[in-house]
């Protein structure tokens, strides 16, 4: 089966180049013209979708080759494109950066979905170099069809004619040329960008770099561009709704927010409803028969969340119940017994793993791992492996001695062979720093569902 999908990628020669705030302009430019656009970001990450969001008026998706096996990738593409008139993609660091081999590198992706590429230069510092760097880009590999580039940070005019003439000898062209502007930065905290749960002025600093992009872009002949993608093949179908058999409760407010959209939606097919609470401002867990803490900043917010005791007893009310409970990173570390910020101020939290966890001021670890559960857990059995990705600057203190303290999975990391122990998996609850995505980790996400309707129907019989 084929779909006719207008797509292009936004990549760059190396992080920190731009690529997030020009693809939050583009969309929003795109948007303003009347065009249903949809946006993808390349790799893991979970808070440059946000602006992505705020920009196109629908969710972002990631686009991932470890934590998505690379054949279903285009079909993942397909089930989310809808009726999107366009489709931009955000690359990731530079674009032959990823994992060991190149793993969901942009270029990977690229080539994987048939999109051309629009490669940013930060031109700051740069003269004709630029030129001469966008020409390696190119010829590195002549399968990626990288169709021109958008210089960003430029000085002056003079600055612009410079490299733009430089390009165009090379036989390059340029789609936008853009000045340094400080009104369209981006603020930025210890994991990247401020999440835009927090920024209240994100629809300003959105709204003001689409005006700014929408200037210094030639928009309507990026959309063309995006038009000569062929048609994608396939294997995508229609599927029915399945009937809800369970709800999940989903934390998200602004400690919790580190979801990804294609992922929740394996769960609602496979049966569940979702249902959101918020740690933060609720004050009881919702009727429900599970419960899900994503990553996000608990550091940020461990006063806050501490002070909300009522719903902490209900939380570890219905854990002491046997209510599922599966979490995430900063969702793994609400579970834990105390949080200690980067003040060094220590805060109580749930206590249903009896651990405690320390935020540093370096960043503790990174990168892509397989995890392997050292146990039956309520994501599957002994020996089930998960592609997943670490990303957090807070530490787990070594459980005390002969404290019960079961570990959840072996962690392999892709450039590092060493296994090592990691997360806490007991009977009904399952918590470490991993994220997955179900769209990757179908089985994974059927166990969890199978749990709750197992602990459903257990409550049922006890009315």
């Amino acid at each position: 089966m084929q779909k006719n999908i207008p797509r292009v990628v936004i990549a760059a020669t190396q992080s920190g180049s731009g690529k997030t705030t020009i693809v939050t302009g583009l969309l929003a430019a795109l948007r303003a013209k009347g065009l249903n656009v949809q946006s993808y970001k390349i790799g893991p990450d979970y808070i440059d979708p946000g602006y992505h969001r705020l920009a196109s008026g629908r969710y972002a998706h990631n686009l991932d080759t470890w934590l998505v096996p690379k054949e279903k990738i285009r079909d993942l593409m397909c089930k989310t494109a809808g009726d999107a008139d366009v489709c931009i993609i955000e690359g990731v660091m530079g674009l032959y950066d990823g994992g060991k081999g190149g793993i969901s590198s942009t270029a990977e992706l690229a080539k994987l979905l048939d999109a051309p590429v629009l490669l940013v230069i930060n031109a700051k510092s740069m003269g004709e170099s630029a030129a001469a760097l966008a020409l390696g880009f190119k010829e590195y590999d002549p399968t990626v069809n990288i169709a021109g580039v958008i210089v960003n940070r430029l000085g002056s005019e003079t600055h612009k004619e410079m490299i733009v003439e430089a390009l165009k000898k090379l036989g390059i062209d340029t789609y936008g040329a853009i000045m340094r502007n400080e009104a369209m930065h981006m603020p930025e905290r210890h994991l990247g960008l401020l999440p835009v749960e927090e920024n209240a002025e994100d629809k300003r600093v959105v709204a003001e770099i689409g005006k700014h992009v929408a200037a210094e872009v030639d928009v309507d002949r990026v959309y063309g561009l995006a038009k000569t993608a062929p048609p994608i093949e396939t294997d995508d179908e229609a599927t029915a709704t399945t009937e809800k058999r369970v709800r999940i409760g989903v934390a998200h407010d602004e400690a919790f927010s580190f979801y990804y959209p294609a992922s929740l939606a394996v769960l609602e097919r496979l049966g569940a409803e979702i249902v959101t609470f918020s740690p933060l401002h609720d004050w009881a867990v919702p009727d429900v028969d599970a419960l899900m803490f994503g990553g996000g900043f608990p550091e940020m917010f461990a006063e806050k969340l501490n002070a909300n005791n009522i719903m902490m007893d209900d939380i570890k009310k219905a854990a002491a119940n046997g209510m599922p409970i599966y979490a995430e990173c900063g969702g793994f570390m609400y579970l834990m017994r105390q949080l200690i910020n980067f003040r060094g101020s220590a805060y109580p939290m749930l206590g249903i793993v009896p651990g405690e966890v320390t935020m540093n001021r370096n960043l503790q670890t990174v990168g892509y791992v397989e995890a392997t559960m050292m146990r039956d857990t309520i994501l599957g059995p002994k020996g089930t492996v998960l592609h997943g990705h670490e990303f957090h600057f807070s530490s787990e203190c070594d459980p005390n001695p002969g404290e019960d303290y079961p570990r959840a999975y072996s962690f392999k990391k892709m450039r590092k062979k060493e296994p090592y122990l990691a997360g806490y998996a007991k009977d009904n609850i399952l918590g470490s720093y991993l994220h997955i995505h179900f769209a990757g980790s179908v089985d994974a996400a059927k166990h969890f569902i199978e749990a709750a309707l197992d602990y459903k129907n257990k409550k049922e019989q006890q009315k």
